[in-house]
Parts: structure tokens; sequence; C-alpha cells
């Protein structure tokens, strides 16, 4: 394979200009140009795109981090986010941290060295200051760092309206929501707190859950659903994201709950897993490939040093009817 030391040979010229021409950076007469180009013809010459992305400081990467990758909302995402880099020239660098303590950092230091011309950040472990001293491309899902970081997110008052809609047309009386760890303080939360306030307001009873240190493993899921059914055993409702939901499906039609007619369970999320268990559950739908679409467009903005029309970005939810309402 010829190198870019067998092209200035031929063509008489220095590597220097070989790589002006190459970077099409800098002055060089049209005479040496066809020169060098002639070389490269004659030679097969294929310049390294690393080599060229090092010259122009890009790598032509864009980094995914989420905090699971197999969790169905994050891969999802993750799916649709790659499709839509790949279609505007970037190549996706995926990265997970379930499990890692201060993986985020350095994924972090990979942006600011280059690495990565950008990141869409989907976790929310890493104290937000270490985000505000870097000037590097970012962009937030579902995580308001600082106003001049984009974010995308669901409207999550608008899933909070429809899901107390829902369990108000069923009368529903006592409910339990099944939540994030309190310590951290996310968009997502939100819409927690928001069910709460407008059921509250519609004289139902809301209790909590929450789900142990925020994690995202199967295990701490199953221990969320078994303490709804230990602690509150006459709820009349259970909402919760998606895989949450799915077990408490699972546990109660094993304990001989009539599922809907006793108790109702509705998910946020709507991924597809919401119709993989004996019953199809009633869903609050997150739009997860537009956000995945709006979150790249975004990071690309930010690269190319385009104008971004709005930094904070909320989208509509749907509603998925299911057999659990």
């Amino acid at each position: 394979m010829a190198s870019i030391n067998d092209v200035a040979k031929m063509a008489k010229v220095s590597k220097s200009t070989v790589s002006l021409v190459v970077n099409n950076k800098g002055y060089v007469s049209e005479e040496t140009r066809i020169k060098v180009e002639k070389a490269m013809k004659e030679l097969n010459y294929i310049p390294s795109q690393l080599a060229r992305n090092f010259s122009a400081q890009k790598s032509g990467i864009v980094g995914i981090v989420m905090p699971d990758v197999m969790h169905p909302f994050f891969s999802t995402f993750i799916k649709y986010a790659e499709k839509y880099l790949y279609e505007n020239g970037y190549n996706a660098m995926v990265c997970g941290t379930a499990g890692r303590e201060m993986i985020e950092e350095t994924y972090l230091n990979m942006l600011n060295r280059h690495v990565m011309d950008g990141i869409i950040m989907g976790v929310h472990t890493l104290d937000i200051e270490k985000y505000k001293e870097t000037t590097r491309p970012i962009v937030t899902l579902d995580r308001f760092i600082d106003k001049d970081i984009p974010m995308v997110s669901s409207n999550h008052k608008q899933a909070a309206e429809i899901t107390t809609k829902v369990l108000k047309d069923r009368n529903c009386k006592k409910v339990v929501q099944i939540i994030g760890s309190k310590l951290v303080n996310t968009p997502t939360g939100d819409y927690a707190k928001y069910c709460r306030v407008f059921l509250e307001e519609n004289n139902v009873e809301v209790f909590s859950v929450e789900i142990e240190n925020n994690g995202f493993t199967i295990e701490g899921y199953e221990r969320a659903a078994e303490k709804v059914f230990e602690n509150y055993p006459d709820t009349d409702a259970i909402i919760g994201v998606d895989i949450v939901v799915l077990l408490c499906l699972k546990l109660a039609l094993k304990n001989g709950y009539e599922v809907p007619k006793n108790l109702k369970l509705i998910s946020y999320d709507g991924t597809y897993i919401t119709r993989l268990g004996e019953k199809t559950i009633t869903s609050i739908v997150q739009p997860i490939e537009a956000l995945a679409k709006e979150s790249v467009k975004k990071i690309i903005e930010l690269i190319e040093e385009r104008e971004i029309e709005n930094k904070n970005s909320l989208l509509e939810v749907s509603f998925q009817t299911g057999e659990t309402t």
C-alpha cells in the first residue's frame, strides 16, 4: 500500500505539500496540486481518515453516554441516535456507565482531549460543575446542567396529566408510584412529582417506593416491585417505568390479583417490552426516536458551530392503550 512518502517522491514535492493537498488546506499552486493528485491516482493512495481528522482537530466520533446499554429505553435511544449520526457523516462511540464509579468523568476527559467531537449525555452522576468547566460540545438527554448546554427531554408534565386522567376515570383511590432515587434530581423525576400533585388534587392517596441507588439492574427493580406488594397490598394502581411495572404485573398475577379489575398498572416509557408480557401494559410513550433525532441534530449543530434555534427541546408524549387499566 502506497504511503505519503511514495506520493511525495513521485510528485517530487515534500510530505507537507502532499498533506496540504489531501486536507485541502493552505496554499498550493495549481500545477503542484495536479502533480500530487496524479501521483495519488497512479499509486492508488488512500489518505488516512484518522490523519485527516487529526489535522482538522476532529475525530468524526460522537459519544453516546448512557447508564445501561441493555435497558430498553436507552438501547432504543442508542439505536436511533447511531442511525442518525451515521446518516450525517459521524460515527457513534457507545459508552455505558453501569457499575463503574467515575467513568462518566473519564468520558468527559476523552471529549476534552478531542477523542470525540461531542457527547450526547444521558447519565446523571457526575458533579454538574465538571460539565460547566468544558467548552466542548455536549447535549444532555433529560438533564438540565446549564442554560448554555442544550437539553432534549419528554414533556413529563403532560405525561403526568394523562396518567392522572386515566386513573381518575378508573376510580383509583390508592396509587403507588415506583420512583428513582431522590438523591438524583432529573426532569424524569418531575413525572413522579407532577403525578403526586395532580392525583392528590383529585383526592387520591399517593405512596412512593424508591428504587435503591437509582440503579438499572433487574434485581433493583425486582426488590422495588416486591416492596409494593409487601407494604401496600391494598393498592388499586401502580405506576413506574416499563421494567418495574412489567415485574409488578408478573407478581400481581402470581399473587392472585385480577388485572385490571382490582389493580391497574400504567408504565412510563412505552418501549417494546410493554407488549411482551401476559398482558399489554397501558403506557405513557416517550418519543424515543424523536428524542434521539433531536439530540443528534443539536450535537451536530454544536460541533459544526451552527446556531441552535432552541436550546431546550420538550417533546410530546403519547398514550398506548393496554390491557392493564
